[in-house]
């Protein structure tokens, strides 16, 4: 559902990671290092109070290495990035390519939220869309097809053509090369 060559975000920027998928039990650790639960980088573009398009990628670690790299395919140059103060988004400040604002979250008397209201939104609204469509039951293995498809389907929110919808998906099928019964389950 991801086309190659696609414009990457641009304008104001709001990009922050989250864990998604895994049963909760109400044992064991939650949070950053829970064992079901996959990390992943979440980019929005802001438009006012508006959401606009939205970008993610699942990574093994919040590192300035990952962080970095999918700002970088993700967002174009001279966009404005916001993120809250994550040690990973540090090196953004340094760069002359991307304008870096940092929103700190601790000590400044508001909630993530507040400070992210785009990124955050579009983590609730994903989350909420798992455990709605999926029951909450998806395996690592297939969250990048899950997260494809939520960007597919939030990309084109606004579109007042639905059938352009359909014909986007048959379009993009047919520029795919066709992946293998064995490479699926995999």
């Amino acid at each position: 559902m991801v086309r190659d060559g696609r414009e990457k975000l641009s304008g104001v920027v709001e990009v922050d990671e989250t864990f998604i998928g895994g049963k909760e039990t109400g044992t064991g650790k939650q949070g950053r290092g829970a064992e079901e639960k996959s990390l992943v980088v979440v980019a929005t573009e802001c438009i006012g109070k508006k959401i606009g398009r939205v970008r993610f990628r699942i990574i093994s670690e919040a590192s300035g290495e990952n962080l970095i790299s999918f700002i970088e395919e993700n967002v174009e140059p001279q966009t404005t990035v916001i993120t809250d103060g994550w040690s990973g988004y540090a090196s953004l400040s340094n760069r002359k390519d991307y304008n870096h604002i940092v929103k700190v979250i601790s000590g400044s008397g508001k909630q993530a939220h507040e400070l992210l209201p785009h990124v955050h939104m579009v983590d609730s609204l994903l989350k909420r869309w798992i455990n709605g469509t999926h029951q909450g039951n998806v395996s690592p293995k297939h969250l990048e097809y899950y997260l494809d498809e939520f960007a597919f389907r939030f990309n084109r929110k606004l579109s007042t053509h639905r059938g352009k919808l359909f014909y986007r998906l048959m379009q993009q099928a047919a520029n795919t090369l066709p992946v293998t019964y064995k490479d699926i389950i995999e």
